[in-house]
């Protein structure tokens, strides 16, 4: 367990203690490639096994007040929970292939059964990681897992995007007001109107996105037309130039969808994470600057690709690194005697945990 510090805070901003990561790119990129050749080696089994040495790394590095979190989680029950996974795969594959309307019928039931699984993924989740020795908790139910996780997609994509904010607003509700830690209970309450000023910013991008792409058309117009009329008459240097446009638009949309996602991804934890309360008098809060958010998670790509993979873990300690600088907790009164009495008090739900056995099913 870390007993590092965390970082000086900036004046404006004493009242508030920050999370840091310490650990280093080095560090991880000893795990992270042991985890890839056995990963490889046993054709994806050991996948299971390299998550949980993954977490225990990321969140052991995770420090808040001198103190790290723990992940418990054993790689056993995450294979258990994807050889389920599997099998379900397996057994519907062959149903739909001899019995068509069986197979239908099955993806229909697991449909129903989906919140379910998201909503035991979250428990689960929740219940192996610890800070202070003390267990966190998920209670949420199946009703609020399916309108968090299946009808507000739904609703953003039949809308085309437009009611976006308002499922995002029912997860973080779905997530933060199901949290315990110790016992006691978070609780979130995102702003609409403040969700919709992010959405509305990344909306402008997926325009301009579209409109370099229209601009593109138009001035390929001719030979757009040329390629309907007669295909077969496009000189080589015309099909070139077809080529390289129809791949600039489509690198376009996906740069302008993809930053976009980014920006607004990091627009919404920073308005959920700041209305989030922790028994109902310590705040939460998130200030990541969506710019450099975006700079990091687009430059990790980049450099990522064009090393072969190699330098994931570097990319990965980075954005964990900047994350959690950014991500904060105000305790109202004595921070040592709020711990405690936490730590008092939880110290009994944390024991129902500790010989917990459940499956991630990596939902």
């Amino acid at each position: 367990m870390s007993t590092i510090e965390t970082a000086t805070l900036p004046p404006a901003s004493q009242q508030f203690h920050r999370l840091s990561f310490t650990g280093r790119a080095s560090e991880y990129f000893g795990i992270w490639i042991v985890n890839v050749l056995l990963t490889i080696i046993t054709i994806g089994i050991y996948s299971a096994w390299a998550k949980v040495r993954r977490n225990r790394y990321f969140y052991g590095n995770t420090v808040l007040l001198g103190r790290a979190f723990e992940y418990h989680a054993k790689g056993k029950q995450i294979f258990i929970g994807r050889l389920i996974v599997f099998a379900y795969l397996v057994v519907y594959n062959i149903l739909l292939a001899a019995f068509p309307l069986a197979g239908i019928a099955l993806a229909v039931v697991v449909l129903f059964f989906f919140p379910w699984l998201i909503m035991r993924g979250l428990r689960f989740s929740a219940r192996v990681t610890s800070y202070r020795n003390i267990r966190f908790d998920f209670v949420g139910k199946m009703g609020g897992a399916f309108m968090a996780f299946m009808l507000g997609p739904m609703l953003a994509v039949v809308t085309l995007g437009i009611l976006t904010p308002l499922a995002s607003r029912w997860m973080y509700r779905y997530l933060g007001n199901n949290l315990r830690y110790g016992g006691r209970s978070f609780a979130t309450d995102p702003r609409l109107d403040q969700i919709y000023q992010t959405w509305f910013f990344s909306a402008l991008i997926i325009v301009l996105g579209i409109l370099v792409i229209g601009a593109v058309a138009l001035i390929n117009l001719p030979l757009i037309v040329a390629l309907v009329d007669n295909s077969s008459g496009l000189t080589p240097e015309m099909t070139s130039s077809l080529v390289f446009f129809a791949a600039a638009g489509y690198i376009a949309i996906i740069l302008s969808f993809g930053i976009a996602a980014l920006f607004y991804r990091a627009g919404v934890r920073n308005i959920a994470w700041s209305s989030t309360v922790f028994d109902g008098k310590h705040a939460l809060k998130s200030d990541l600057s969506r710019f450099q958010y975006v700079w990091i998670a687009v430059s990790n790509v980049i450099v990522t690709v064009a090393t072969l993979g190699l330098m994931r873990p570097w990319a990965a300690v980075r954005m964990a690194r900047y994350v959690n600088a950014h991500t904060a907790i105000r305790f109202d009164g004595d921070v040592g005697e709020v711990l405690a009495a936490v730590e008092q008090e939880g110290s009994a739900v944390g024991a129902e945990f500790m010989d917990f056995e459940g499956f991630d099913f990596g939902f």
